[in-house]
């Protein structure tokens, strides 16, 4: 009898009730399962499990009825939206800048984990729910669906990631957990079909800026069915791009399309001449080319088509469209918000033309002056070849790279602290006076004003940091414990040499007289950088706030909350880490050097022939950090005594009684702390913790890797403790 009831559940089983196969695909993606995975659980093929998602073939005993418990069991973790009244998820739940159709049902996301004093900010980007595939684009944008953020000509968003399954049907993953339906079947068809149906690309920036273009980003098995390799060959990946006979840039040629200087690469601009007024642009981006250097982006180019999605999507949001590296896009963000041009008011005949915009950098190249030129700048063209310029000849600002010894004092101490400015660079560009779209004047003999940016020909080595004024008040310090705030070695100037502004300021500051020999200056200025300062300031405070990093917290709730705030949400901790390279390689892009074979000295190379190729802006922001690095640590010693035993860029290290930046940062009672020193939080310009070490671990780095002459920096290893072979020169 026991076998007659064994043969009647095998036959129920055999008939277990499944979802339709679209519904199959959404839940397995919304709980971030992989075919592969589901495929070895089952015992079976993964081309089996997509035949099952697709509705090509059914599943069979006896893996139907797993099959189905799993699907049950995710059904509950994440239920169709329209089951809810209307078929729309709740306001709380759906993302604003995506239209959810009650043909795309997507699932609610989680909620992000944060300490108690901290809680996430209630506009905390979700994690896309990947839905079904709609039926089309065109269907989509139809659909009866909530107004997005986005609505109009970009209702679905600034970017698609596109793959390809075992069918070679691509699927656009769009933001907030989008999908499309992508029909194209060359490259030149899906530029053409991004342009016309899928509504995506991103509101200007600026009322005088341009849209910015639609982004599709083709995973590895997209780029094959586009006829592109999945990764390009070490010949490809060394010139950066496809070879110009490429099969797939013949297509694009024949049907119009023309592709930037750049070409076909990581990151390629796909566009025609506009006519009529219409820009026709597609940016792509292909990630398994290195298009996402994991300096930058971490692992994002691993991520699974929907949460690459996010990450993108997320950063498009906050900071722009992504049109190349972090370092690319920083320095593009500064054109999106400060165009170089507008439109003049009505001519008599009620036309309007392009103007200069005052405040912008203008449209033409500006020359440097010849101290703030790179070497092998046609400026220096009359120079004698292997010709070595000193300070003398040549401006040095850049950041911080001093260390010392200990003390005897610090070395009984048990601890070294690391403490980190955010985004340093991006605190400096806010406020900073720069030259705006004139060349550079030549002055001798000159007064100085800080009000004037320039550079300035002058002799600090009279500057004694042993006395020093720090709030208005004369102040006697251990001046060689401290760096000279005017080199990035930290060593005393021995002469006259070039400085911005901010450095000649910043002397007269400590209470000291100059007199500049000569000088270029920049009557013509304004804060080129400040709405590009706001704009990473709030998508960085925006990004901590999700991770559960709030601002205004006491110092002991901001350290609390900073322990291990990325791992709340690793995707956003990609973004947070590329908002940071985006200000430090957008500053770094101001003076981009000549890359490439072929390029010989005194020649000019394609980057100079940019308004935004301007030494002297990224002179002047790197010495305002450096600076505002130096005040911080003077006042520190003012206040506490403590000195820095190594200082690198941002990071400034001390010896401490105990672990934590409070062991080393001088706040009472109340949670206050000296005027002018460093302050813990989240905002620009505040510290967090580096990491700490003990000083017996300092003592031994420093005996490893201490040269005659040379003392280690300790702020390089301080994060982490390790120090590799290629420190050691092993």
């Amino acid at each position: 009898m026991s076998e007659l009831f064994d043969a009647i559940d095998a036959l129920v089983a055999s008939r277990s009730p499944l979802p339709p196969p679209a519904e199959r695909k959404r839940l397995r993606q919304a709980h971030g399962l992989t075919l592969e995975e589901v495929a070895a659980t089952l015992d079976v093929r993964r081309a089996t499990v997509g035949a099952w998602e697709s509705g090509k073939t059914e599943p069979r005993p006896p893996q139907r009825e797993p099959y189905a418990h799993l699907l049950k069991q995710l059904a509950r973790l994440y239920p169709s939206p329209t089951a809810t009244e209307g078929g729309v998820l709740p306001a709380a739940t759906a993302p604003a800048a995506v239209a959810v159709a009650p043909s795309a049902p997507t699932a609610a996301p989680a909620p992000v984990p944060a300490p108690a004093a901290a809680p996430p900010s209630p506009t905390a980007a979700p994690r896309p729910a990947r839905g079904s595939r709609r039926p089309s684009a065109s269907g989509a944008a139809a659909a009866n669906s909530p107004a997005p953020a986005g609505s109009g000509a970009y209702a679905h968003g600034p970017l698609l990631v596109l793959d390809a399954d075992d069918e070679r049907q691509v699927t656009g993953y769009g933001t907030g957990g989008l999908l499309l339906d992508v029909p194209a079947r060359s490259l030149p068809a899906l530029v053409e079909w991004a342009l016309a149906e899928p509504r995506v690309g991103a509101e200007k920036l600026h009322a005088s800026g341009k849209d910015a273009d639609p982004l599709l980003v083709l995973t590895a098995a997209a780029c094959e069915r586009y006829g592109l390799p999945a990764a390009l060959s070490d010949e490809e990946r060394s010139a950066g791009r496809l070879p110009e006979g490429h099969q797939v840039i013949k297509l694009l040629e024949r049907a119009g399309w023309k592709l930037t200087r750049r070409g076909l690469g990581p990151w390629a601009r796909v566009y025609r001449p506009v006519t009529g007024g219409r820009r026709q642009c597609v940016q792509l981006c292909i990630p398994s080319w290195n298009a996402l250097d994991d300096r930058a982006w971490g692992h994002a180019a691993t991520l699974e088509p929907a949460e690459l999605a996010r990450v993108l999507g997320v950063y498009a949001h906050r900071v722009m469209t992504p049109v190349g590296s972090t370092a690319v896009s920083g320095l593009e963000l500064m054109t999106a918000l400060n165009p170089p041009t507008r439109a003049s008011e009505p001519d008599q005949d009620g036309k309007r033309h392009s103007e200069h915009r005052p405040g912008s950098l203008g449209t033409e190249p500006v020359d440097p002056a010849p101290c703030e030129a790179i070497d092998g700048h046609p400026v220096l063209a009359h120079l004698p070849r292997f010709h070595i310029r000193g300070p003398a000849e040549r401006l040095f600002e850049e950041a911080y790279d001093w260390a010392r010894d200990l003390t005897d004092a610090e070395c009984m101490q048990p601890h070294l602290v690391g403490i980190d400015v955010n985004l340093a660079f991006g605190a400096a560009a806010n406020g900073a006076l720069v030259g705006l779209d004139a060349p550079p004047e030549h002055v001798t003999a000159p007064v100085f004003d800080p009000a004037v940016p320039g550079s300035w020909l002058v002799d600090l080595s009279h500057v004694d940091l042993s006395r020093v004024k720090v709030a208005k008040q004369w102040r006697d310090l251990e001046g060689d414990l401290l760096p000279s705030p005017f080199t990035p070695t930290g060593e005393r100037p021995e002469g006259p040499a070039w400085y911005a502004t901010p450095t000649v300021a910043y002397a007269v500051e400590l209470g000291y007289d100059v007199a500049p020999v000569e000088a270029w200056v920049r009557p013509r200025s304004g804060r080129f950088l400040d709405g590009w300062y706001k704009r990473l300031r709030d998508a960085y405070v925006t990004t901590m706030a999700d991770l559960g990093v709030a601002e205004k917290l006491s110092p002991g709730e901001f350290l609390e909350a900073m322990d291990g705030h990325k791992g709340r949400d690793p995707e956003l901790g990609i973004v947070l880490d590329a908002v940071k390279m985006t200000v430090k390689g957008g500053i770094g892009k101001l003076q981009e050097k000549a890359r490439g074979g072929g390029w010989v000295p005194g020649q000019a190379w394609p980057a100079l022939a940019r308004p935004t190729w301007r030494p002297d802006i990224r002179a002047a922001v790197i010495s305002r950090a450096r600076i505002n690095m130096h005040r911080k640590m003077t006042a520190l010693a003012a206040a506490t005594g403590r000195y820095p035993v190594a200082v690198l860029s941002d990071c400034a290290v001390y010896t401490a009684d105990g672990p934590s930046p409070l062991d080393v940062l001088p706040y009472d009672q109340d949670g206050k702390t000296m005027p002018g020193s460093f302050r813990l939080g989240v905002s620009p310009g505040m510290v967090k913790h580096e990491g700490t070490q003990d000083v017996l671990w300092g003592v031994g780095v420093l005996e490893q890797l201490g040269t005659e002459g040379k003392v280690a920096n300790l702020a390089r290893y301080i994060k982490t403790g390790e120090v590799t072979a290629r420190d050691t020169g092993e």
